[in-house]
């Protein structure tokens, strides 16, 4: 081939390969806006990874009652799924011989609540290990001072539906990783679009990295969404299998489910029982609210307040001791 017949033909390859990613996704053309609470439409166009499935077969187990806690505050913990995802670390396993487990320091909670509630002897204070929720509402973080003020971890919203990314998500991805803080990304559904879309959306946006936590799906209802779609529970089950199953594949890690207890009540009542549950529950202890559910999260508050933060935050905390939080996260994280 000539040198001077190159850029030509660069030229060429190139609005090809452009026309052929304007049309790869043609489902893309004539949804609603996905209108949330959290960004506005960025229009950019979808991937083409291929779908893939995984196995649900592991049983439920919990753990024996522990000194001093109520029954209904046990942590839970589902057995490993099977190969060839990297197994999840339920229960929470024997400190592996010869390879001491990761010790970071955890802090004690300092929040304060705009809305405090008396929860009684079910108190999140009684928990070891707690952490927030955050997402473009919370603004510029500054996050060792959140770490110093009790939280140990946070979930960073990263993507809304298929063509939505939270223009904060990248920065504090970042910066709680600098500031020493264990870190997950969540994708609030879109009940819209397909869930294989949304699922190479996040996975599009959302690196794979060692030490972050694993990814959550949060499926809820949004009144203040474009999309008034109400799909049957059969629907919504199926389309959460869709997008576990192409993120579990992709991390290789157990997704978490986020939930409220209308829309929890409405469709997820005896489903998903081997995959660990994040459970928004802000008057009364989860165990009041969702019955027989068992929970690894418990977001407790939505009006909590910290040093390092204008405004209110979501409160959240891990249901076990302190060397439960440390084997889970040993286990499970990337």
């Amino acid at each position: 081939m000539r040198v001077a017949a190159f850029p030509a033909f660069l030229v060429a390859c190139l609005a090809l390969a452009g026309c052929s990613a304007a049309t790869g996704d043609a489902d893309l053309v004539l949804r609603p806006p996905e209108t949330t609470g959290s960004v506005a439409a960025s229009g950019v166009p979808m991937s083409s990874a291929p779908m893939s499935t995984v196995s649900l077969s592991p049983k439920p187990v919990e753990q024996p009652p522990q000194e001093g806690v109520p029954p209904e505050m046990v942590a839970y913990v589902p057995a490993p799924i099977a190969p060839p995802i990297r197994p999840s670390a339920f229960p929470v396993p024997s400190e592996p011989e010869g390879r001491p487990l990761l010790r970071e320091r955890i802090y004690g909670r300092r929040f304060r609540d705009a809305k405090p509630i008396n929860f009684g002897r079910a108190s999140p204070r009684v928990f070891a290990v707690h952490g927030v929720d955050v997402s473009r509402w919370q603004g510029q973080i500054d996050w060792q001072t959140l770490r110093a003020q009790g939280a140990n971890f946070t979930f960073i919203k990263a993507t809304d539906g298929g063509d939505h990314l939270d223009p904060m998500f990248k920065r504090n991805w970042r910066a709680a990783h600098e500031a020493g803080l264990r870190r997950g990304a969540y994708h609030f559904f879109y009940w819209c679009r397909s869930a294989a879309e949304q699922a190479r959306w996040f996975i599009r946006n959302v690196p794979r990295e060692k030490n972050a936590l694993p990814p959550v799906l949060d499926v809820e209802w949004n009144s203040d969404s474009a999309c008034k779609a109400i799909p049957s529970p059969a629907q919504v089950q199926e389309k959460m299998r869709v997008f576990i199953s192409m993120v579990e594949r992709h991390y290789g890690q157990r997704p978490i489910i986020y939930t409220a207890p209308g829309f929890y009540h409405d469709n997820l009542e005896g489903a998903f029982l081997d995959y660990p549950f994040w459970l928004r529950s802000v008057a009364q202890h989860p165990s009041k609210v969702f019955e027989d559910r068992k929970w690894l999260f418990w977001q407790y508050s939505g009006s909590g307040l910290s040093q390092g933060v204008d405004g209110k935050i979501d409160l959240n905390v891990f249901n076990g001791s302190a060397d439960a939080w440390y084997r889970w996260v040993d286990e499970n994280a990337g």
